[in-house]
């Protein structure tokens, strides 16, 4: 998945946190939210007023599709959404939730849904066969 694609997808699914979501979708979000945040950042240090509130636009619009985002990855690694609230915790919590966003999906289906990659368990979604399967032959 692609950078535009990533963030198409992040900002489709702008409250959905159901599901999974991969580590490209997870990352190449963050560095478009981190982008307009510093764009945002620049423009309240050249224009008081207007920069703040294009950084209130963008902190605040950005606050949703965050959640939904981190939620969907914890589901990816076969966490529930709730392990968030990990991230309260000082130090530890952060780096706990780094690790585990940057932990590879959870191989094929899990409780959440079919795996992104479509890799593992059901290859085309549920009642396909699983990737690697072969028919058995025939007489």
């Amino acid at each position: 998945m692609g950078f535009s694609e990533a963030v198409k997808t992040v900002l489709g699914k702008y409250a959905d946190f159901s599901g999974r979501a991969r580590r490209s979708e997870y990352w190449f979000w963050y560095l478009a939210f981190l982008l307009a945040y510093l764009v945002a950042l620049i423009g309240s240090a050249i224009s008081r007023p207007l920069g703040l509130l294009l950084l209130a636009v963008v902190v605040i619009g950005g606050l949703l599709p965050n959640l939904a985002v981190s939620v969907r990855r914890l589901h990816d690694t076969g966490k529930s959404g709730w392990m968030l609230l990990l991230g309260l915790i000082p130090v530890v919590g952060a780096i706990l939730l780094i690790v585990w966003f940057a932990t590879d999906s959870v191989p094929g289906d899990n409780q959440y849904g079919p795996n992104p990659k479509g890799i593992g368990g059901m290859a085309g979604g549920y009642g396909q066969p699983p990737v690697g399967y072969a028919e058995p032959p025939t007489a």
